[in-house]
């Protein structure tokens, strides 16, 4: 069993922020813990917009705070998402999240990130992993 809090990661390798400085994001569960997702606290910041495309991955992310504009940079399909509002980019959409309000979330990616990624040039999360502990 693990018991850990948010609170816990400040200032910890566990706690991550973008080159882009457009948002930073507390990794609870990791590739590390081989339970086959990760789960993050992430917060993007008012007025910013970061360009996403997880090739590697798949994310679903529940909005807690905030408010953004996310767009399918594929079909230009734009939705508003808000507190309660859940979104999954199940078909690895190239996407824009444009945000209104400071945008609190938690995401949970499968493969598992390891912790170390951040976004290259086209938006993409490298498929990292972590090495066989045997």
């Amino acid at each position: 069993m693990i018991v850990r809090s948010f609170r816990d990661l400040e200032g910890t390798d566990r706690h991550v922020k973008s080159a882009s400085g457009t948002w930073e994001s507390k990794r609870i569960v990791l590739a590390r813990e081989r339970v086959g997702f990760s789960l993050h606290e992430t917060v993007l910041y008012a007025g910013t917009q970061t360009s996403m495309w997880y090739a590697n991955h798949i994310e679903a992310v529940v909005c807690l705070e905030g408010e953004a504009e996310l767009t399918n940079k594929e079909t230009g399909e734009t939705h508003e998402i808000s507190p309660g509002t859940m979104y999954l980019l199940d078909g690895h959409e190239r996407h824009t999240l444009r945000v209104k309000r400071e945008f609190r979330c938690l995401c949970v990616f499968n493969p598992p990130v390891t912790g170390r990624e951040d976004h290259d040039e086209n938006g993409v999360y490298p498929l990292l992993t972590e090495p066989d502990p045997t």
